[in-house]
């Protein structure tokens, strides 16, 4: 197994956000958590990359406990995180931001470039334009590049088609699963739950800080009660301000 969270439970100040969730991670998969807003689904993804510390319990990454682990060394160690809302340089050009995601990393990485412009080929047409003044999902293109731009092991994509155009999301998608043919394991917060069913191995469905279902992915878009709470007019929407 190449990410197990045993047991986390984490605060913000005296409110417990997460309370007890396991998560396993095999490498070669593609993961989703779904679940509402106040789930815990981005709070998870925080602890595991070390932006939140734990209350109790454990993350063990590749056989090694990293539960107190600080987050720049979880990078190193083969974590990636491209964040909720994008968190792109705005003045700096795409090709600095992309640079910017191989900060731990020494050596030659025209290499690593060439495949991110090769996955991206807006990136590549774009390269010397300020991040800030790309679309929404240009921006998130150049996240999920920065991201991988430090060769993890483990991606982790939190929430990749918020604010995204039907056909954006679309293409984002595929590009993940891209990724994922090329050898990268994904773990990926995702509220539109469909698509996020249809692209991953296995699932989990948190609400309120906890883990009330894991199941195959194909067998959680057959399921009633995922389909009533998730797939029904709930988180599958569209955002009224889509950016393509």
């Amino acid at each position: 197994m190449l990410l197990e969270v045993k047991d986390i439970h984490v605060h913000y100040g005296k409110i417990a956000a997460i309370k007890g969730i396991s998560v396993e991670v095999n490498e070669g998969e593609i993961v989703t958590l779904i679940g509402a807003n106040g789930a815990g689904k981005t709070t998870t993804l925080k602890t595991i990359s070390g932006l939140r510390g734990l209350t109790s319990g454990s993350i063990v990454f590749d056989g090694q406990d990293i539960s107190k682990m600080p987050g720049h060394k979880r990078v190193i160690a083969g974590l990636g995180q491209a964040p909720e809302g994008r968190g792109v340089f705005p003045g700096m050009t795409v090709h600095d931001n992309l640079l910017m995601g191989a900060y731990t990393r020494s050596g030659d990485f025209a290499a690593d470039l060439a495949e991110v412009y090769e996955l991206f080929p807006r990136l590549a047409e774009r390269r010397t334009q300020a991040g800030g003044t790309m679309s929404g999902g240009e921006q998130q293109m150049l996240a999920i590049g920065r991201a991988l731009m430090a060769k993890p092991k483990v991606l982790l994509l939190d929430e990749p088609s918020m604010g995204l155009a039907p056909l954006m999301v679309q293409q984002i998608f595929s590009i993940i699963e891209e990724i994922n043919r090329r050898g990268t394991t994904v773990l990926l917060v995702e509220q539109n739950a469909q698509q996020a069913l249809k692209l991953a191995h296995r699932a989990y469905v948190l609400e309120t800080g906890k883990v009330v279902k894991s199941a195959p992915a194909a067998e959680l878009l057959d399921d009633p009660d995922v389909q009533a709470a998730y797939l029904g007019g709930g988180l599958g929407h569209e955002a009224p301000e889509a950016q393509a």
